[in-house]
């Protein structure tokens, strides 16, 4: 797998939030995790990111962030 750099992610704009299809699931070996799906982020380009436990792929994980009035959330589509 090769990193990704910022000029094809940065400025892109979002077009859809929403859950890991069964075949993105698939794609990446998580069929054990069907019905626990992680959200996926949809960029303009076709690109789509998504949270994973650790940089191997070893499962899927949760996205969190931070609003503008420093409240914490997650991401659930």
């Amino acid at each position: 797998m090769e990193p990704n750099t910022d000029d094809q992610i940065e400025g892109q704009p979002i077009v859809a939030i929403r859950k890991m299809s069964d075949t993105e699931l698939e794609r990446e070996g998580w069929t054990a995790c069907r019905g626990n799906l992680p959200p996926v982020i949809e960029l303009k380009s076709g690109v789509i990111l998504y949270p994973s436990m650790d940089p191997e792929r070893n499962g899927l994980g949760a996205l969190f962030g931070i609003g503008a009035a420093d409240e914490a959330f997650f991401i659930s589509p």
